[in-house]
């Protein structure tokens, strides 16, 4: 019980930064898709060149993450060394990757569709290889058990970067129609999406400064032989990683390509709007891998702990659910946060949150092939689950839009959640309480059906009384039948 109320502490203090840096990062949507409208295609162009960076920053940081809990915890390894060599092994890739993109710009861009705007892609080249850098130094952080640091990091970063957001897309447009002659000199309308680009990179590369002390203080060392080890080891990761990152951004990465109208960067752009408020079940669900990364690994060196995880994985669920009835039953409100030229796209909001719960469920059942050392199982999974999520576009999208991009996630993750779970019963056997979160899938099943009767058939402020009392019931049921019986 005391592991996991030190997970539930750590995950809190990760959540908050996460929950709270989405939620002040949400105040980007309405501005974004304000500035640039659903007709102009600007927020698609920033939904495509983020999907693109989404995959390059697992490539470049190939699965070293993982890799450095898992070796820096091993007995006859040196933490400090192992932390090193990954440092010097992620940190010449990614300059090597920028240097090549600089080299290829012209042609890169071109086949991006970005031929008149090469900038997006340079600079967003070197936002993802700085980013990748700094990944390792963030896991150090979560290695030491500094969540303070680490999420006063991340904060600081979404504070400068919706600042400076502000200052380019509200405040000095609103000068420039005023005094276009005095704000021309740092503002050019022209640029549009391209200020989102800018921005970041100059809030990324900022946050480096403040990782000084991560970054001196030892002696650095490069250990060929055991980056080698450790590539073996974080191989499999990489391609699971990759196949995983393709199932949250390949539509947003194929759409371009395969949608018959003219309108794709438009369209693009309202279902990006539109899942970002679904995104609250991706805040929980990276809250908790922060957490419980460093936490299983550390104490699988001691003792078998099959018991803390099935424990896990149930109140992983739970309060992924009830996140769900959340945003489902307060939607009137929630739909604010994007333009309402953006509204048609709310209907993939509940398919996006319920394909981000099943990829929480995915990552939890994930443990038993890292723990045994045999992630090359995970590269299977997540493979094959991203090539149903590739095939359900390409033959769907064609008909039925981004729609078809929303029910391609679920199917993706649906897959590889079930047979990880199947092959994962027979390789490291794990008595997750089936029943017991059958009952609460239900529960929340039964609850959506009724709110979405509430939200055509009453009004708003009936609706939200209506709704409030279902997620007031899922609460209640939850502390009757799981925390006052435990105690």
């Amino acid at each position: 019980m005391a592991n996991l109320k030190s997970l539930a502490k750590d995950t809190a203090i990760y959540g908050m930064s996460s929950i709270i840096g989405r939620f002040l990062n949400y105040l980007l949507v309405p501005l974004y898709t304000d500035a640039l409208t659903a007709a102009s295609g600007g927020y698609g162009v920033i939904t495509n060149i983020y999907a693109y960076t989404a995959l390059l920053l697992v490539v470049l940081t190939y699965g070293m993450e993982t890799t450095f809990f898992r070796f820096a915890n091993k007995s006859g390894e040196n933490p400090t060394k192992v932390y090193s060599t990954i440092l010097l092994s992620v940190g010449t890739t990614s300059i090597v990757f920028v240097v090549l993109v600089l080299l290829f710009l012209s042609p890169l861009s071109s086949a991006m569709g970005y031929g008149s705007h090469p900038s997006y892609v340079w600079v967003m080249a070197m936002v993802v290889a700085i980013d990748a850098f700094q990944c390792i130094p963030f896991a150090y952080l979560r290695y030491q058990k500094r969540p303070m640091k680490f999420a006063a990091l991340k904060l600081l970063f979404i504070v400068l970067n919706i600042a400076l957001n502000l200052l380019f897309f509200l405040v000095f447009p609103a000068l420039y129609r005023s005094y276009p002659e005095v704000i021309g000199r740092v503002y050019d309308p022209s640029v549009g999406a391209g200020y989102a680009f800018y921005i970041n990179l100059a809030c990324t590369a900022t946050i480096t400064f403040f990782f000084y002390k991560e970054l001196t203080g030892f002696r650095y060392v490069f250990d060929r032989q055991l980056l080698r080890r450790m590539l073996s080891y974080s191989m499999p990761i990489l391609i699971l990683g990759i196949a995983g990152i393709l199932n949250q951004t390949a539509d947003k990465i194929l759409f371009p390509y395969i949608y018959k109208g003219d309108d794709a960067h438009a369209q693009l752009g309202i279902y990006g709007a539109a899942s970002k408020i679904a995104m609250i079940m991706a805040m929980i669900t990276q809250a908790f891998r922060y957490a419980y990364e460093p936490f299983v690994f550390s104490k699988a060196k001691d003792q078998d702990n099959r018991e803390t995880y099935a424990k896990a994985m149930k109140y992983f669920i739970i309060f992924t659910l009830l996140a769900f009835l959340v945003v489902v039953g307060y939607m009137d409100i929630l739909r604010h946060i994007i333009g309402r030229d953006y509204w048609d796209g709310l209907r993939v909001v509940p398919i996006v949150m319920a394909a981000e719960l099943m990829m929480g469920v995915y990552f939890n059942l994930s443990f038993w092939y890292k723990l045994i050392d045999k992630t090359i199982w995970g590269a299977y999974f997540s493979g094959i689950g991203c090539a149903v999520l590739v095939a359900v576009n390409l033959l769907f999208v064609p008909r039925y839009g981004y729609m078809a991009c929303a029910w391609a996630g679920f199917a993706g993750y649906a897959t590889a959640m079930v047979l990880s779970y199947v092959v994962g019963q027979r390789k490291y056997p794990i008595a997750y309480p089936l029943k017991s979160i059958a009952v609460y899938v239900a529960i929340a099943a039964f609850f959506y059906f009724l709110m979405g009767y509430t939200n055509r058939h009453l009004s708003t402020l009936w609706a939200l009384v209506a709704n409030t009392a279902l997620i007031l019931l899922f609460v209640a049921h939850f502390v009757k039948w799981d925390l006052r019986r435990r105690n």
